[in-house]
C-alpha cells in the first residue's frame, strides 16, 4: 500500500528538480530517510545538496527516522549562506 506526500523545493533543489513541489507515492510506513533515498534514485544530482539539509514535515524539523503518513509535507532545507558585513 502506499500513501501520497506533497514534496517542496527550494533554492538548488527547485532549479535541479525542475519544479517547485511534486506528489510523491511511497510506502505506507516510509520514512524521511526512505523519501531522501527515493529522491536521490529519481535526482542523482541531488547528492551534494541533500547530503547538506535538514528536514521539516508539515513546517516542523524532524529527524530522518520520522515516519511519514498520508498528506505529509516534506521539505529539505538547503543551507542558507551570506549576510555579515
Amino acid at each position: 500500500m502506499t500513501i501520497q506526500i506533497r514534496m517542496r523545493y527550494f533554492a538548488a533543489l527547485r532549479e535541479i528538480v525542475g519544479a517547485q513541489e511534486e506528489t510523491l507515492s511511497v510506502p505506507e510506513g516510509a520514512s524521511v530517510a526512505d523519501t531522501r533515498t527515493l529522491l536521490l534514485e529519481r535526482h542523482p544530482r541531488l547528492a551534494s545538496v541533500l547530503a547538506r539539509t535538514v528536514c521539516a514535515v508539515n513546517r516542523a524539523y524532524v529527524p530522518l527516522e520520522t515516519t511519514l503518513k498520508e498528506g505529509d509535507e516534506v521539505v529539505f532545507i538547503p543551507p542558507v549562506g551570506g549576510g555579515g558585513d
